[in-house]
């Protein structure tokens, strides 16, 4: 037991994600996660006041940081300060940081969906009669429209990429903790994507997803490679979620679930109190 250490650990509960509870996954988690540490749950908007009263923080299920981004800046330069030591780590390179990383990551041949911020790079995008806009700092599906070529003429482009539209099969999500893969989901109706199932992973696949872990090196902390399965059976990168991936616990069956948290506690436990 390491009752002595206390995690913060903050979550909005109140957020109305779309197929997802975020209250249930968090109230399911900490339930576990006081059996070793002292808990306190809070929110990521009034995080601040309770920072000296933590060793650790874990930042879970807080919703879209760019509904309150000022005060979630002010929160990491406060940590960084104070040498409090976060999970995850505030050092990734991908949704973290916005969209940035999908232009970066086409521009280096990563099979990642292909990615453009301006009209003159079009002719690199494959044909397509429809096109996703995406906000370059959007999270959550916050702002994402699809267009025909003929709108995409009259799109404003500031802050905002260009993807073709991806007639996929399904999407499937690895999941990791730190580098170590744990499960894999996927929803086989690609309607409702927040319906899914335990996928079986083949070695291309694992291989596929731990490209991007190790692309972006992150200290510690769950990740979710979020993917989409082509008709020809390759994979392309949809999304890297490295700040704060819902993970979609009730999908997984009793064993998958209590390895996940065993593994999640072990992580934790692992941290340094100050680093």
């Amino acid at each position: 037991m390491s009752q002595n250490l206390t995690l913060l650990y903050l979550t909005d509960l109140y957020y109305p994600a779309k197929g997802r509870n975020y209250y249930e996954e968090d109230l399911y988690i900490t339930s576990q996660l006081k059996e070793h540490f002292n808990i306190l749950i809070g929110n990521p908007q009034q995080a601040l006041g309770f920072l000296d009263k933590a060793d650790s923080i874990v930042f879970r299920n807080t919703g879209p940081v760019a509904y309150y981004q000022e005060y979630f800046n002010e929160f990491v330069n406060k940590v960084k300060q104070n040498e409090i030591p976060t999970f995850n780590s505030f050092d990734g390179k991908a949704d973290m940081k916005g969209k940035q990383y999908l232009l970066d990551l086409f521009e280096q041949d990563f099979p990642v969906i292909p990615t453009i911020n301006s009209f003159d790079k079009l002719h690199l995008l494959p044909n397509s009669d429809q096109y996703i806009i995406k906000l370059k700092n959007g999270a959550d599906s916050i702002g994402m429209e699809k267009v025909s070529k003929e709108e995409l003429n009259n799109t404003k482009l500031e802050d905002k990429l260009i993807q073709p539209f991806i007639d996929f099969e399904y999407e499937v999500s690895f999941y990791f903790i730190n580098d170590e893969f744990q499960y894999a989901l996927y929803a086989p109706d690609k309607s409702k994507r927040w319906e899914l199932k335990a996928y079986k992973v083949s070695e291309e696949d694992l291989e596929f997803a731990q490209k991007f872990i190790r692309w972006n090196n992150m200290k510690r902390g769950i990740q979710r490679v979020d993917a989409c399965k082509l008709k020809d059976g390759s994979l392309l990168l949809v999304e890297l979620e490295d700040l704060n991936p819902f993970l979609s616990l009730e999908s997984l069956n009793e064993e998958s679930r209590d390895k996940f948290l065993q593994n999640f506690i072990k992580a934790l436990k692992a941290i340094p109190s100050k680093l």
